[in-house]
């Protein structure tokens, strides 16, 4: 058995919500683990299933990505598309513009660590088109 599907099976968190479809291309499903009211960050451990992927997006404070299974895609806008994986830790600075999601044959999870402003935590852009998705180059 390959260690994506033992995963799958006993995941670290409950599956949580469903994302919201105004920011997500796909089925994804999110559980905060962490509320800005409790500290100035929302932690949220997002799950994405094969294909799925959020809006093109930007964080006032930054966010930081920690890779628990599965394979998947980051871009940063002008920038090719990097591989995911698990064990990887992205760090994404304030205010670049980028998105994230599953690979198209893999299920992505992820821990999401973002940073609550005065601005806000998130701000919310157009879609990822299946064109920009569909660019990754090995």
């Amino acid at each position: 058995m390959n260690s994506t599907a033992k995963s799958e099976q006993h995941p670290i968190f409950p599956q949580g919500d469903k994302a919201n479809p105004d920011y997500f291309t796909g089925n994804a499903w999110v559980k905060l683990l962490v509320t800005e009211n409790e500290f100035n960050s929302v932690i949220g451990n997002v799950i994405f299933e094969a294909g799925a992927r959020n809006n093109w997006h930007t964080h006032p404070g930054g966010q930081i990505l920690i890779v628990t299974d599965g394979i998947g895609y980051y871009q940063e806008k002008g920038k090719p598309i990097q591989l995911i994986q698990r064990g990887d830790v992205i760090k994404i600075p304030a205010d670049v513009k980028h998105w994230h999601g599953a690979a198209i044959d893999s299920p992505l999870t992820h821990i999401a660590i973002t940073a609550v402003t005065p601005k806000g935590a998130v701000d919310w852009l157009e879609r990822v088109t299946d064109e920009e998705y569909n660019s990754y180059k090995q």
